[in-house]
């Protein structure tokens, strides 16, 4: 079975490539005819300082994504190697149980061998 953190870097890299392919096609395509438009975009107007802000907060907003996609990869593949030392703590209640008198001795090998040790 496919893991989620794989799956998700897959998704990523698909996209990227699909983009970066997407760009290609678009820059070869050139001007169609009858737009006379004049140098640059929108006639020569274009966007000014104001689209240079919007590229800055873009790639802010892709870089901030990026970091808590690796935060969440990371603390999720953290999770799945703690869950062994749950076993452990099990284990150790098992002990305090019958440390206390709430089970006795055949009862606490049943279950200590339910858990596997």
């Amino acid at each position: 079975m496919i893991s989620l953190k794989s799956f998700v870097v897959g998704i990523f890299v698909s996209l990227i490539s699909l983009f970066s392919i997407y760009s290609d096609a678009i820059a070869q395509q050139g001007r169609p005819e009858g737009w006379n438009m004049g140098p640059g975009m929108m006639g020569g107007w274009g966007m000014g300082w104001f689209g240079g802000i919007f590229m800055i907060l873009f790639w802010i907003l892709i870089l901030i994504g990026l970091v808590f996609v690796i935060k969440w990869l990371i603390q999720s593949t953290s999770k799945a190697r703690n869950n062994g030392q749950s076993g452990y703590r099990a284990l150790e209640i098992l002990k305090e149980r019958y440390a206390r008198g709430e089970i006795d001795k055949v009862q606490f090998e049943d279950m200590k061998r339910d858990l596997g040790n």
